[in-house]
């Protein structure tokens, strides 16, 4: 139950990270925040599979 969560709250946060960085940010930072968000979603599969099984 306890990793549905975390995944969830990475989710929300690699959500925001790339909002803000879509509106705000622009250039290199751009990249690098939106590589950060796409990065965040490598613990948010694995605690997705860990809350299925």
């Amino acid at each position: 139950m306890w990793a549905s969560f975390v995944a969830m709250g990475l989710m929300v946060a690699a959500s925001f990270l790339i909002s803000y960085a879509r509106s705000r940010s622009n250039g290199w930072l751009r990249g690098v925040l939106s590589f950060i968000a796409f990065l965040m979603f490598i613990p948010i599969l694995l605690f997705m599979l860990s809350s299925l099984f």
